[in-house]
């Protein structure tokens, strides 16, 4: 089929290229003409494993295509995505602005019917106005059918996530409609559950507040276990070997980020509160992440009486490994405080450093390594689990003033850690240093 896709950020870009690989002929349209460029050359504007390759192959072989040009990208289209940003409102609702603009575009430029689907991630009744906004603004005597098929894609495997996913969701009014968007999306192999719009719509929302209320519960048990003297990770074993809970989202950390889980936790609580509904529960979760996110600095100064002139190494900046996004990613909360307090903080992100220089403090400085991050440190705070910090030399941490590490992942056992002597900090697993045995580093 012909498939156009408006919008080339996350969602847009990685759901147009697998389109097209799974044999489609897809437009995408964006209206960055630099972005635009770069793209029909195969260069993609965001780092995703396996997206670069895909988009290459399939440019190659005629399937798929990047514009600015409206005309050209909805003319020949029996389906239109719409995979624009809905980015956070102050009051923690979803901004619509995208949305409704694309939606005028596919009334002004649609020449033949079409299905317009929604791909980005809007509150329960968006499709209504989607609808209404088109219908008022449509130029041709043509059908247009609706349907919500939210993206339940994770950064860093969203290209394994397309072709192996649990579910693909289609909520429609129309038979038409989800029948025709269950056979563009038969060729990943992915079960498809159809249902009406508003319940697609609200899919998206529950499952990624239910996610996130795994994270923070688990969180709050490893701080109960850090003043119990219990293990946090065989807790979440325990726990998981149950099938009705699972043991996926229970890593205990420091907490949730990225442009997903704290946009749509906040949406979801403002859509209970629009109709009056008053979502305690998931308030909760919101307000547990963020306390979580400082628990390395509380670490950080219940061992030190001052940070004042300490050099601090901070491995990971963006939110989660194999990717460099650094939407709501814990590295801004935690390198902003510490230079607050008068630290000198080393960063290190193997692929996050260029989106981090925009959005951190520009007294940071960067390191090109791991080493070079942690040598002559007073202190290092684990951030990211990124494999390169899992699977770095753990003599790396001699070569600091003091070996002292505050890992916000648990990316090492407490067994080695002990053996080549580092002061070994983690979340809610217990550590041989008791606060009443630290001694300060005045150094």
């Amino acid at each position: 089929m012909n498939i156009s896709v408006v919008g080339t950020g996350y969602v847009g870009l990685v759901t147009g290229v697998s389109l097209s690989e799974i044999g489609h002929r897809v437009t995408c349209i964006d209206i960055d003409e630099a972005k635009v460029k770069k793209m029909k050359n195969g260069i993609s504007p965001i780092y995703e494993p396996g997206l670069s390759e895909l988009m290459t192959k399939n440019i190659k072989e005629s399937r798929l295509f990047f514009t600015t040009d409206h005309t050209t990208g909805f003319t020949n289209a029996d389906v239109a995505y719409i995979a624009v940003g809905t980015p956070e409102k102050e009051d923690g609702s979803a901004d619509l602005k995208f949305v409704k603009q694309v939606a005028k575009d596919i009334a002004t430029h649609v020449a033949k019917d079409t299905v317009v689907v929604t791909k980005s991630t809007v509150p329960v009744g968006t499709n209504d106005k989607i609808k209404e906004v088109i219908q008022t603004n449509l130029v041709n005597n043509v059908r247009i059918d609706f349907v919500s098929n939210p993206e339940f894609l994770k950064e860093g495997s969203a290209i394994e996530d397309s072709f192996n996913g649990d579910r693909i969701v289609v909520g429609s009014d129309s038979d038409y409609a989800a029948k025709l968007i269950e056979e563009v999306n038969k060729g990943f192999g992915v079960p498809v559950y159809k249902t009406d719009i508003r319940s697609a719509e609200m899919i998206k929302y529950a499952s990624n507040a239910f996610l996130a209320t795994k994270i923070s519960f688990i969180n709050e048990v490893a701080n109960i276990c850090d003043r119990v003297n219990a293990n946090v990770e065989d807790v979440a074993i325990g726990m998981g070997m149950d099938k009705r809970i699972g043991n996926k989202f229970l890593n205990a950390g420091i907490g949730y980020g990225g442009s997903c889980f704290p946009k749509d936790t906040k949406a979801l609580i403002q859509i209970a509160g629009n109709v009056e509904y008053d979502f305690e529960l998931l308030k909760g979760v919101v307000k547990v992440n963020q306390k979580q996110q400082a628990l390395l600095l509380d670490k950080l100064n219940e061992r030190f009486d001052s940070l004042e002139g300490k050099r601090i190494a901070v491995l990971g900046l963006a939110f989660k490994p194999n990717t460099d996004d650094m939407r709501e990613a814990a590295s801004i909360v935690v390198t902003n405080n510490l230079i607050e307090q008068g630290a000198e903080v080393v960063g290190y992100d193997p692929i996050a450093t260029d989106n981090a220089k925009t959005l951190l403090s520009d007294k940071m400085v960067y390191a090109d390594s791991v080493e070079d991050a942690v040598e002559g440190s007073d202190a290092t705070l684990i951030i990211t689990e990124w494999d390169e910090v899992k699977h770095v030399d753990l003599d790396v941490f001699k070569s600091m003033k003091y070996p002292l590490v505050i890992d916000g992942r648990n990316c090492f056992s407490l067994d080695e850690m002990k053996e080549v002597g580092v002061e070994y900090h983690s979340v809610g697993r217990p550590s041989d240093v008791k606060k009443k045995d630290y001694v300060l580093q005045q150094g």
